[in-house]
């Protein structure tokens, strides 16, 4: 395998699969690759073109789409690539990190055709019933006592003492979870994106979900989880507990690091900076910035292709993964053009059957939670360089370990009625 800096002394491939090159590959979850992806990503592209050889972990080749053109071809044709991994993962070892993250379920994001129909009509469903206008006060009554924890103190880290905590307890809050089943689905699903413990974390998860379904049977409300349990699509058990497991997923993590991404670049990009004082920007321009530049799911819509196919010069082999770089693609030289404002062409959602039905809640919750935190404290700055900052490794995530601020210390606020 190889590390991003030496990618340019690979020779390209031509004609056959990047998967079964026999030659080094790119190492996505190194930390080399989670301080600086965005090189490494540059010199994918001018080696490799569209496709190119990477490890998703040890031993665990994979196909990674850096061309957008590409992507959408792929994303759209769910016919030859499909999302189901059951033949890849006969081949994986029980104990491989990223197993979890990508192994089938009988959910929305490993099935096509009558299966998927039938799962996204049921998770749409649940989420159609949240009202947005009333999550816009939840959002605001969560983040207002976490930044009175700390406004005092003058320094905080805005991971572990506010998009963290925030973002938890919005999610459990839409699906009627409750803190001690919320708290075991949330070290289940960081352990699994980390790809520490990835096995134990899959099954804390699955039983997290399982009590949670369990409850809203005897006790159901006006909730995600109600509404799944109620929907005509008439869900067993094991999939309803797989879909709930899904909002977990994609929940929180990502929700949480679109938080904390926007957030870094609106404490350290001087024209974020004087833009946000002069009212010439907004948080949603920041958040459409960070969607296209550093998305919180830099790699990921995984699919399997059902059969050998050509594409882009290169055979792609059956059954054996194709990872889209969500962020790779953005930045790709084709289509970027440096202009993000109401610019929504992106693949942060994902595009096509599989993309991601939750974006107007992930949206709000994101900008609230931004805003909240920036009225209270304006004075807010980064706590040292851009530079210290450290990003968690991973194959799929793009996701900081800290974010350290300072600031003026303030009373706090009042909650408003």
């Amino acid at each position: 395998m190889t590390s991003p800096q030496h990618a340019a002394t690979v020779a390209p491939v031509s004609y056959g699969s990047p998967v079964d090159t026999g030659g080094p590959r790119v190492a996505l979850y190194s930390e080399e690759f989670a301080a600086d992806p965005h090189r490494a990503y540059r010199e994918m592209r001018r080696e490799f073109g569209s496709l190119v050889p990477v490890e998703l972990a040890p031993g665990v080749p994979a196909t990674l789409v850096v061309g957008y053109h590409t992507a959408l071809r792929i994303l759209n044709d769910p016919d030859h690539f499909a999302p189901d991994s059951r033949v890849w993962q006969q081949d994986i070892p029980k104990d491989c990190p990223i197993l979890p993250m990508l192994e089938w379920r009988p959910a929305a994001i490993r099935s096509t055709g009558q299966a998927h129909t039938r799962y996204r009509q049921a998770v749409v469903a649940g989420l159609d019933g949240v009202d947005l206008f009333a999550l816009h006060g939840t959002v605001e009554q969560i983040a207002i006592p976490l930044i009175n924890s700390f406004c005092a103190s003058g320094t905080a880290d805005l991971i572990s003492q506010y998009a963290f905590p925030l973002t938890f307890t919005v999610i459990n809050a839409m699906l009627g979870c409750p803190q001690d089943i919320g708290q075991r689905a949330a070290a289940g699903m960081a352990a699994m994106f980390d790809g520490v413990d990835a096995d134990a974390g899959n099954r804390m998860l699955w039983q997290a979900m399982a009590d949670l379904v369990a409850l809203k049977r005897s006790e159901p409300g006006h909730d995600v989880v109600t509404r799944l349990l109620g929907h005509a699509s008439n869900l067993d058990e094991e999939e309803l507990i797989q879909q709930v497991l899904l909002f977990y997923g994609a929940g929180i993590e990502p929700t949480q690091n679109l938080i904390v991404n926007t957030l870094r670049v609106m404490l350290t990009d001087d024209r974020f900076g004087s833009g946000i004082l002069g009212g010439s920007l907004s948080t949603r321009d920041a958040l459409e910035e960070v969607l296209f530049t550093d998305p919180p799911m830099a790699n990921y819509s995984v699919t399997f292709p059902r059969q050998p196919i050509l594409i882009e010069g290169a055979w792609l082999p059956a059954h054996q993964p194709v990872v889209i770089s969500i962020t790779g693609c953005n930045n790709d030289p084709a289509i970027s053009v440096g202009e993000y404002t109401d610019n929504r062409s992106h693949l942060a959602w994902s595009v096509g059957p599989h993309a991601c039905p939750a974006k107007s809640p992930a949206y709000l919750i994101a900008q609230d939670a931004i805003d909240q935190l920036l009225d209270a404290l304006p004075e807010i700055g980064l706590d040292g360089s851009a530079e210290e900052l450290l990003w968690r490794p991973g194959p799929f995530n793009r996701s900081l370990a800290a974010l350290p601020v300072s600031f003026p210390p303030s009373a706090p606020i009042n909650l408003p009625l």
